[in-house]
């Protein structure tokens, strides 16, 4: 394993943390961006430090467009080295429908996982050394592999960072390759129970979710896998592959 510089963004807390705190004990150099969570991102920042590793954390407002297009440079001051990896893991997730999706909800989304994992995976390519290769996932969702009307505005933005996956593996190859990883039911969300979530992972094929653990170990692998670009890994405990739907159970066919 070659050591990279990583900015892993959303970091603060919950997937986001769980990553740059595997990234880090790997003995890669880990900047963890946050913008509300700042607190918690340079606490576990500093308590990788005590343990050895070399960790920094960054705030960010993504919504900002100037705090965006100083991320990337901010992130290789504090590391003192350039940016050869990038987790795009922030995200949003808010609840609407194609009869009331507002302007506002739709802007949100589609900046948060679109526009900028674009120009952080655009900004980092244009400062990359001569010489040097990076890698760059992006934190996508199984719903991508089995669409439903549900969550319309969140769905749709993350059917565009896949495809932004694909795109930008091409484009920016072959010094910098572009994956994604596609979670199913990792944490419970504000809108479930405990037994709301847990009815969700035991509907999986696997009946296991997509614990984070196993999020985390693929996006690591991702990350080191020098022969794979523009691929997109569900990590959902088969959640995208579940078939037994109304129109093909119980009819015999």
């Amino acid at each position: 394993m070659n050591p990279k510089t990583i900015l892993v963004t959303g970091a603060g807390q919950r997937l986001g943390l769980a990553i740059a705190e595997k990234l880090a004990e790997a003995g890669h150099c880990v900047i963890l961006h946050a913008s509300n969570s700042i607190a918690q991102a340079e606490s576990a920042a500093a308590r990788l430090r005590a343990a050895g590793a070399k960790a920094f954390a960054v705030q960010a407002d993504l919504l900002m467009e100037a705090d965006v297009a100083s991320l990337i440079t901010r992130a290789s001051s504090l590391a003192g080295a350039p940016i050869t990896g990038l987790v795009n893991n922030a995200s949003i997730f808010e609840g609407d429908e194609a009869s009331d999706f507002t302007r506002a909800s739709w802007d949100r989304h589609f900046d948060v996982h679109v526009r900028v994992p674009c120009e952080l995976a655009r900004n980092l390519a244009a400062v990359l050394p001569d010489g040097q290769v990076a890698s760059i996932v992006n934190l996508i969702d199984q719903r991508i592999f089995k669409l439903t009307p549900q969550f319309f505005t969140y769905t749709l933005s993350k059917a565009a960072l896949a495809t932004a996956t694909h795109t930008l593996a091409q484009a920016l190859a072959p010094h910098v390759r572009v994956n994604g990883v596609a979670p199913g039911p990792t944490a419970r969300n504000i809108r479930q129970s405990e037994e709301d979530f847990q009815k969700q992972v035991d509907a999986t094929l696997l009946g296991t979710g997509s614990p984070v653990a196993s999020v985390v170990d693929a996006v690591c692998f991702l990350l080191n896998a020098e022969a794979i670009t523009g691929q997109i890994m569900a990590v959902d405990g088969g959640q995208s592959l579940i078939w037994r739907t109304p129109d093909v159970d119980g009819i015999n066919e």
